[in-house]
């Protein structure tokens, strides 16, 4: 009985919220004589293949954004207030809300010739458009019906360019490229698109100062076969101008470079003059020009960087490129908190010291202190985690052949790291010293990644607690993931974004992934190692871990109405990590776990998994993971009022164990691996293992930091015995809910 009034409780809530926001009105708030315009349609009679999205654009006033099936529940958030604007209440839920469009007459005219003179632009001459307003109540909606006009497919494509110099000969060897052939439909946009494409290629070839208002076109499309013939004609002077302000198009070299900085900052010519693609001679290219910008930002060392370029005569042109000092030195700081309804507590604070010139080569070193501290309050529980790294980042490539990036638009960079982490919890001690040595870059500036040819770390326990080392004993399993190791591996981070801002303002998508290996160098020597009585091969008395470990992470935002004030922020991943050779089971710190701050925000930090179990009581603070994980969320943000804005989000996922970790009844070693069955992926069991919470957040947002708060409740615990479904009426009960606080969105 119990369980059937726990789901009812959660259907009837929804239901509830649902009713109550569509029944609002979006139309409450309007004046006498005023109309919420609810719809454009778009209807283009005459071809069914015409895309009529390319026309909605052109419609001058268009109604609010929608969510669901055409409806946003914030517009009737906003219908919610009442006339009193001065009321507080009333300013709030405005602020929060949606306001409707109010409809204006005189912009469907507008918009009608608007649309005709896009179509036209797009090659569809004389096209008709009619409108009509269907009203419904107080809600207007207007049909566009469109009917497409003629179009004109080019018979011939003709030439007319200066003739003498080079530009008539590196014009016409660029014919090959050019977008526009005979057959193809006659447009403004294709003529445009072409002299654009054409005039670059162009200024590459040397022609500085070359644009596309260079670029007459004539056609003609009198001929009875309903065609055009179409002559492009290159001019020496510009659209803009007389014939009398003709001037030869010549090629030009680059004359003088200078490079100019402020002299307080202390740098290496040598290595500016590297940065330089630009040399004294060459031809002119836009492309040089723009390489060079690009590689001069790419220190940045240097906040601005202003490349100036001036005729000096006929065939010369000069470079002035000036550097604007940045800030070289700086602290940067973070944390993370939680606070679940069981009293456990949690605190990771951030801190950061950076010099981006430390050699004043261009060099980055960067210093990190991280902490993570949790603890129940009046009780004697705690875990204390200290860690410090160093990064040192050269803007050139050690151990390689500089020629292979000396023109690239961005420098590849050789990143050296050490860290040192330790661990005090009540079941162990624990150190990890940590180095690496890889490359970093970025490609097509969409792309960066950071590939390490060597990564190596040695783990040490010490002073176990003498229950948790009776575990470990009647726990080969365990025993392998928490004993001593050496790891010498490689691995590579590769992160694809559309908007690389600190806070996108705009919609944008990601995508990462990680790429972990380790042992099989040192498993060609297990010859000469010394074998253990496990059949392990150890260096120094230390076993080694083999492994292989991949995460993947995709995340999509969308923004909208307006000013892209609203965000639906989106993201999937998952991780995989399989032990094989000399290891049984992934080191502790390389499987995965959910919850916290940036996770499943229902449950603290590790605290969710694996699968179907229950808590191991073996830790006193929570410490489950898995080799395999799963975990996607989903959050809506909208504005509140000053710099407050509020999110509400849902989270689902989990960490498992796959049975490629429990040894088969075939295998030599006959040591029972203990996984429970609980905590196994199965397809049988991945429905009911599925976590999930939802909540809400606030966010104030400083424009140079945004603290979050998010309060997460569980609504499904793939721990619970029987019924895992957990209605309003426990939401707020110990352990079913926790607070989580961060720096900056959780994706």
């Amino acid at each position: 009985m119990h369980k059937s009034v726990n789901r009812s409780g959660v259907i009837l809530a929804v239901i509830a919220v649902a009713v109550l926001l569509v029944s609002c009105s979006t139309t409450r708030l309007l004046e006498d004589g005023q109309y919420r315009l609810a719809k454009n349609n778009v209807t283009v009679v005459n071809d069914n293949h015409f895309n009529a999205g390319e026309i909605t654009p052109y419609i001058k006033q268009r109604p609010g954004s929608s969510l669901i099936f055409g409806w946003n529940p914030f517009m009737s958030v906003y219908n919610w207030s009442g006339r009193d604007t001065s009321r507080f209440v009333n300013k709030v839920l405005r602020q929060i809300g949606v306001a409707p469009v109010v409809y204006e007459p005189d912009l469907v005219d507008e918009s009608a010739e608007n649309i005709k003179s896009h179509l036209e632009y797009l090659g569809y001459y004389n096209s008709s458009v009619d409108s009509r307003v269907n009203v419904n109540k107080r809600k207007i909606t207007v049909d566009y019906i469109v009917e497409l006009g003629k179009r004109f497919k080019i018979r011939k494509l003709d030439y007319s360019v200066p003739h003498g110099g080079t530009f008539e000969q590196d014009f016409y060897l660029d014919t090959v490229n050019v977008t526009i052939k005979p057959g193809d439909y006659l447009s403004e946009a294709a003529l445009e698109a072409e002299s654009a494409r054409s005039a670059e290629h162009m200024r590459n070839l040397g022609y500085y100062g070359f644009s596309k208002s260079y670029y007459f076109f004539e056609a003609d499309t009198l001929d009875a076969s309903g065609t055009a013939a179409l002559e492009m004609t290159v001019r020496e002077y510009t659209r803009n101008e007389s014939p009398d302000n003709a001037r030869p198009l010549n090629r030009y070299n680059i004359g003088n470079v200078s490079i100019s900085y402020p002299r307080s900052v202390k740098f290496n010519e040598k290595v500016l003059r590297h940065m330089n693609t630009l040399v004294p001679g060459d031809p002119y290219s836009e492309d040089a020009i723009q390489r060079t910008y690009e590689r001069f930002s790419s220190l940045k060392t240097f906040s601005g960087v202003n490349m100036e370029m001036s005729r000096r005569d006929s065939n010369l042109v000069d470079c002035s490129i000036n550097l604007t000092q940045a800030s070289l030195m700086g602290f940067k700081t973070g944390l993370e908190a939680s606070s679940n309804s069981s009293g456990l507590i949690g605190i990771s604070p951030q801190l950061s010291f950076y010099n981006r010139n430390i050699f004043h080569g261009g060099e980055w070193l960067s210093l990190n202190f991280m902490g993570n501290f949790q603890f129940k309050a009046n009780e004697n529980i705690r875990s204390n985690e200290f860690g410090v790294s160093s990064s040192l980042s050269l803007p050139r490539l050690l151990l390689l052949p500089d020629r292979w990036f000396s023109n690239s638009r961005t420098i590849p960079r050789t990143e050296i790291k050490f860290s040192y982490n330790y661990q005090d919890r009540p079941e162990y001690f624990r150190s990890i010293l940590s180095a690496s040595f890889g490359y970093t870059g970025i490609f097509r500036r969409l792309l960066s990644y950071q590939i390490y040819p060597l990564q190596v770390s040695g783990v040490h326990l010490y002073n176990l607690d003498p229950a948790f080392y009776e575990t470990l004993s009647n726990n080969p399993f365990m025993r392998n993931a928490y004993q001593n190791h050496f790891d010498w591996g490689s691995g590579f981070i590769l992160f694809y974004s559309t908007n690389t801002d600190l806070t996108p303002k705009s919609s944008y998508h990601y995508a990462r992934m990680q790429f972990d290996v380790a042992g099989n160098v040192l498993s060609a020597f297990n010859g000469i190692l010394k074998q253990n009585p496990d059949g392990t091969h150890s260096i120094w008395g230390t076993p080694y871990s083999q492994y292989v470990r991949v995460e993947l992470q995709f995340g999509k935002t969308w923004t909208f109405g307006a000013n892209d004030r609203f965000a639906l922020a989106t993201r999937i991943l998952g991780g995989i990590g399989h032990a094989y050779g000399n290891s049984t089971a992934l080191p502790f710190e390389k499987q995965f776990y959910s919850g916290g701050a940036s996770s499943l925000r229902g449950w603290p930090s590790r605290g969710v998994g694996p699968g179907l179990s229950e808590l191991d009581n073996t830790f006193i603070i929570p410490s489950q993971t898995g080799n395999v994980k799963l975990e996607t969320n989903v959050e809506f943000r909208f504005p509140l009022f000053w710099k407050l804005a509020a999110a509400i989000f849902a989270d689902a996922g989990n960490v498992w164990f796959t049975k490629m970790n429990i040894a088969s009844p075939d295998a030599e070693d006959t040591t029972p691996i203990h996984i429970s069955p609980d905590a196994v992926l199965t397809m049988r069991n991945f429905g009911e293992s599925i976590a999930a919470d939802w909540g809400m957040g606030v966010r104030l947002n400083l424009g140079f930091i945004l603290l979050r708060l998010d309060y997460g409740l569980q609504f499904h615990d793939p721990a619970m015995k029987g019924n895992k479904w957990i209605g309003p009426d426990r939401w707020f009960k110990r352990g079913n809910n926790a607070l989580q606080f961060g720096v900056g969105y959780p994706f």
